[in-house]
């Protein structure tokens, strides 16, 4: 076979990875492990591209890494189909629907924020109360499920709170792994079937050197020259970087960056918060509603673009990066030690969040902690989707205001 054939192959391959992608990106509602399950029902059930054991270690590698673990999955599927390309495919058509969404809607409260009902926005805040809190209380159920971790998800949530920095959270992170190395005794792990994706060892150390080298790199060219773009991109590219636990935790390392550095209101990125549960596809395209809603240059769709690519440029770089070593290090149990404390601390770093600036800013009277209350009960026992209860909390917010 030629090359010019080999690459028409692959072209049409991450064509149809793309277009297979898009499809879910449009109609996958329910968050990260909602997600994974539609990727299991697509890949291992329907298409039979994963054997059902090397789709578990696949979501295993990526719920071992920081970042959105559903599009990390998705881009090593893509990668498993189409090399690089399918990749980019992947992410891009899962991403894509929902980022352009947030857009439109965080142009639409800049633009005509004013034709917008109060109560609409205040509601969309009071449906982020009961979605965060969701989150906690599953989070903190599969994750501490002893008093060791609930001491440390404990004590992660107070220190966060009295000191209110991303400096603090990643204090929080580093020395829950640490705790973790101490306390932690993981059993060993049994044989598996092997993945499917073929990313060799030297490739592996570029794209792991590219990530460390961007994540150390970013903030001193930032500090060397100073700009608005640079400043949005190492901020997006470190939260990305940092988010253990699911994509919910990305709420409070980006609310420790933008908040502070003035580059939007709390009262915009909380009403985006509750937005970006209505949508389908990842919680990361939360990024692309900030992005264009910065109050000064890049905004708009440049803005938004830019700090989506920054926030998910990590999962990249870290997926290709693991793949190759995922055997030592589902092996290593130091290593699955010191995850056991950052998953503890990250659902403290959730709680606190849930608290300020989520609770403090959408829970200001008796019909608000009703209407939240109603919201988590319609979330967790009605089993309504989200999207749902978010788009109900909205027109509740207009309704309580007339």
């Amino acid at each position: 076979m030629s090359g010019q054939d080999s690459h028409s192959i692959e072209n049409k391959s991450a064509w149809t990875v793309f277009l297979i992608f898009l499809r879910l990106g449009l109609t996958s509602f329910g968050g990260p492990v909602a997600h994974l399950g539609y990727f299991r029902d697509e890949f291992v059930i329907r298409r039979k591209w994963l054997t059902e054991n090397s789709y578990a270690d696949l979501v295993a590698l990526c719920q071992f890494l920081p970042g959105p673990a559903s599009s990390q999955v998705g881009i090593a599927i893509g990668l498993s189909r189409a090399g690089y390309t399918g990749a980019l495919a992947a992410w891009t058509g899962f991403t894509l629907p929902s980022a352009i969404v947030l857009i439109l809607f965080a142009m639409g409260i800049t633009s005509y924020g004013d034709i917008i009902p109060l109560g609409v926005l205040h509601g969309l805040k009071v449906a982020a109360v009961a979605v965060v809190a969701q989150a906690v209380w599953g989070m903190g159920r599969n994750l501490c499920t002893d008093v060791a971790r609930v001491s440390i998800m404990a004590l992660a949530a107070c220190f966060v709170l009295l000191v209110p920095s991303a400096l603090g959270q990643v204090s929080v992170i580093a020395s829950a792994a640490i705790i973790g190395l101490v306390l932690f005794k993981p059993d060993k792990v049994i044989a598996h079937d092997p993945l499917p994706i073929t990313v060799k060892r030297r490739a592996g150390f570029f794209w792991l050197l590219s990530f460390f080298s961007l994540l150390i790199g970013l903030p001193l060219l930032t500090a060397l020259y100073p700009s608005q773009t640079l400043s949005m991109v190492d901020t997006f590219f470190r939260a990305g970087s940092l988010v253990f636990g699911g994509g919910h935790v990305v709420l409070p390392l980006l609310q420790a960056e933008v908040i502070p550095a003035g580059w939007l209101s709390n009262d915009t990125f909380l009403a985006g918060y509750g937005a970006t549960q209505a949508v389908p596809g990842p919680l990361f395209t939360f990024a692309a509603f900030l992005g264009s809603s910065m109050n000064q240059a890049p905004s708009g769709w440049l803005g938004g673009m830019i700090c989506l690519i920054a926030i998910f440029a990590p999962s990249f770089l870290l997926v290709m990066g693991a793949l190759p070593f995922w055997e030592g290090l589902r092996q290593n149990l130091r290593t699955r030690a010191a995850l056991s404390g950052i998953n503890a601390a990250v659902v403290g770093l959730l709680l606190a969040a849930l608290y300020q600036p989520v609770w403090t800013s959408a829970i200001v009277e008796a019909k608000d902690f009703g209407l939240a209350l109603i919201a988590l009960v319609a979330l967790m026992f009605w089993k309504l989707p989200a999207w749902l209860v978010v788009i109900s909390c909205g027109a509740a917010g207009w309704l309580l205001t007339l």
